[in-house]
């Protein structure tokens, strides 16, 4: 997990007034990367994150996401780290559930890799026509993963492009969101919050 991938959009919907969940495939504690709270990295919603008890102990005691059930929420929000490319297909089945249903659905930075195993309800890719973003190749280079991807999974900027996707992106490490109906896409840590604020607004319409 990259810390404030996951600590900006908490603030974010609880300062919206929504009710948070923390999930993950496995359920429990959620590891953090710890170059996330390098400096320069860990941001003031990070630290303020790390010291809230209530935030610390839902990101501890995380839900299995296999127990959430899409009727229950308002939106999914899946946040990045380098974690995503192993977990990323084992959460097909809700993120299929939450894009069929209209409700908001927010993948940032690798959350996106979560899209690549994903089908529309017709069986196309379900990036496939869309306008989408996600931690772009440059990116990737930049922060000295170009080899650990190369050799462990995917690009996600290449993978969009196979499947059919309109990809966009804004330089290296500046917010860029993209929205296609209720998806909404996001490219690195400095997109999280722009792409929480849009969850929100959609939520509240």
């Amino acid at each position: 997990l990259w810390l404030a991938e996951l600590a900006e959009p908490y603030y974010v919907f609880t300062e919206a007034g929504f009710d948070v969940t923390i999930a993950s495939v496995e359920g429990g504690s959620i590891p953090i990367d710890a170059g996330s709270m390098a400096e320069g990295f860990f941001t003031e919603d990070s630290k303020k994150f790390m010291v809230d008890a209530a935030a610390y102990g839902k990101l501890s005691h995380s839900v299995k996401l296999s127990d959430l059930k899409v009727e229950d929420f308002a939106a999914l929000f899946v946040a990045g780290g380098h974690g995503m490319c192993v977990d990323g297909a084992k959460m097909k089945d809700i993120i299929e559930g939450f894009y069929a249903s209209g409700k908001p659905l927010c993948a940032d930075c690798h959350g996106p890799y979560a899209l690549i195993s994903c089908t529309k309800p017709n069986g196309e890719p379900l990036v496939k026509g869309l306008e989408v973003t996600g931690f772009t190749n440059i990116e990737e280079e930049q922060a000295g993963a170009k080899e650990w991807i190369e050799g462990n999974c995917l690009y996600i900027e290449t993978e969009f492009k196979k499947q059919g996707a309109n990809f966009v992106n804004g330089a290296p490490w500046t917010s860029k969101v993209a929205v296609a109906g209720n998806l909404i896409t996001a490219q690195n840590p400095q997109s999280a919050k722009d792409a929480a604020l849009k969850v929100a607004e959609m939520v509240k319409q």
